[in-house]
């Protein structure tokens, strides 16, 4: 295993008309728990159903009806919390969020507020590396993780007379990641973001898809002036840095970024114009690429938390924990050390390779008794490349592992060149085959003969006698004689051989 390690980065200053200000900014992310029923019901969580067709009485606040556990919620929540470096707390409560909204069928929401089931983590959010090669990550310290419902969706655009609620996402489980305002800029609050939603996929709790609303984002952003926030820091006392304010339900990352740049300025402009920011809950108007007030802030008083009279305090053994902790995963920063001390990787093939679980295992199928190195150049250049232009994802792939394999395989051995191996990709990716056969029947084999290859050459020299004289006086120009022989056999000829022949018959010592 490698020892990588970092530098922290420095945190981003902006100029104001007056002064200098950095971001503060700590983020509550949302990620629906990946099971096929509800925290409280069997319902399905069906992504698509017809609307209202995945509730159960007890997601309906029918009267009478009382919530159950879903175990594997718990189970997935405690898993992310592993994967978190988190502690696990043996015994947490569930708690009613009081509020009213027309998605709220309850009237409450049942969360965990006091006695979350995840306590403080930490997640390392590698940035891009300086010019001089330097690694540059922020280790951002997760608060904690609580599980709770979501709740309902309304859609305004059907009847412009009216709303619908659709309640089939009503009691879905989702877990809240609590971080600490480590984070210091935009670019670190999107790459924090992106870590965590790979680290949730790599352990199976969460599909990380934003799109759906699977995993969206919260983001807390306050200002304060150079320097202060160091000050404050080592204390934990955050209360004399600046105001914050939400910004509710992000769910795009570019988006998120013009959110952050563009409310930090807004502030900025409040506070040297002599003027106060208030603690509000705002949205991103990505069309007008500015933030607008939603609601004041709300505080915990304002949401009358009570420990909720219808589920009993959550117990579980630290045997059923250690339990989930042995079938734990791979991690990506793990994964990554390992394909670069296993396989040869840059710091930037293996951050590519590592982003997804299933470009990672692709790539170790095929790398498997390979050059590491080539065989990343395969996978990222030519079929992400394809993959990526035809919207296809791994699953859907044409090209097998075996048979990238085996196209790698025929270079190695030198039967096919690089020009060639490119055409057999080509054909496989749209016909299929077993590569060395493919190869075969198109004709693409090197020629290997020393005697043919070394007539061409004989050929091509005695041809173009005062390119011989060139070629001596500048060994550099003996590529056009490669290049001609290479032509000569219909492009079939292994270069290094013929690379070898030219330079013998030219009387250089290496090309």
């Amino acid at each position: 295993m490698l020892d990588l390690t970092y530098e922290n980065p420095k945190p981003k200053v902006i100029s104001g008309a007056k002064y200098d200000w950095e971001l503060v900014i700590g983020m509550e992310i949302h990620a629906q728990v990946a099971s096929n029923a509800k925290l409280f019901s069997g319902a399905s969580t069906q992504v698509g159903a017809e609307p209202n067709s995945n509730v159960a009485f007890v997601d309906a606040a029918m009267p009478g009806m009382l919530p159950v556990i879903n175990d594997f919620c718990v189970e997935q929540a405690v898993r992310s919390g592993l994967g978190l470096k988190a502690k696990i707390n043996l015994t947490s409560a569930f708690d009613r969020k009081n509020y009213f909204y027309p998605d709220l069928p309850q009237g409450y929401q049942i969360s965990q507020l006091y006695h979350p089931i995840v306590g403080e983590g930490e997640v390392l959010v590698e940035l891009a590396p300086q010019s001089d090669g330097t690694r540059i990550a922020r280790l951002v310290r997760v608060e904690r993780i609580h599980l709770e419902q979501d709740a309902g969706k309304s859609i305004h655009d059907m009847d412009p007379t009216m709303s619908f609620v659709d309640f089939n996402r009503t009691g879905v489980a989702l877990m809240e990641i609590v971080s600490r305002p480590d984070i210091r800029s935009a670019e670190e609050a999107t790459a924090y973001v992106t870590k965590l939603r790979q680290i949730l996929r790599y352990l199976g709790t969460c599909d990380g898809n934003m799109q759906n609303g699977n995993l969206r984002a919260d983001v807390n952003v306050s200002v304060c002036r150079a320097g202060q926030y160091e000050k404050f820091a080592a204390t934990m006392d955050f209360s004399h840095l600046g105001t914050r304010c939400e910004i509710k339900n992000m769910n795009s990352l570019r988006f998120m970024t013009q959110a952050i740049d563009y409310e930090a300025r807004r502030q900025i402009a409040i506070l040297e114009d002599g003027g106060s920011v208030h603690q509000e809950t705002r949205l991103y108007d990505p069309d007008k690429g500015e933030t607008r007030s939603m609601r004041s802030k709300e505080e915990a008083h304002d949401y009358r938390y009570f420990p909720c009279p219808d589920l009993l305090p959550l117990e579980i053994d630290q045997a059923w924990v250690d339990d989930i902790a042995a079938t734990m995963p791979e991690l990506p920063d793990a994964k990554k050390s390992r394909f670069m001390a296993d396989f040869g990787l840059t710091d930037y093939d293996a951050n590519v390779l590592t982003a997804d679980l299933d470009s990672a295992a692709y790539f170790e199928t095929v790398a498997q008794g390979r050059d590491g190195k080539i065989t990343a150049n395969w996978v990222i250049n030519d079929l992400f490349g394809r993959l990526n232009k035809q919207g296809l994802t791994f699953h859907q792939s044409p090209m097998s592992q075996t048979q990238l394999g085996g196209i790698i395989d025929l270079i190695g051995s030198g039967e096919i060149s690089g020009k060639m191996a490119k055409d057999l990709f080509d054909l496989i990716w749209t016909n299929g085959g077993d590569p060395a056969t493919v190869a075969a029947e198109n004709g693409m084999k090197q020629v290997t003969d020393t005697g043919a290859i070394e007539a061409a050459v004989d050929e091509i020299i005695a041809a173009n006698p005062d390119q011989v004289e060139k070629a001596r006086a500048n060994p550099k120009l003996a590529g056009w004689f490669v290049g001609q022989a290479i032509k000569a056999t219909g492009g079939k000829a292994a270069p290094a051989m013929v690379q070898a022949l030219v330079a013998q018959k030219l009387g250089l010592w290496r090309l």
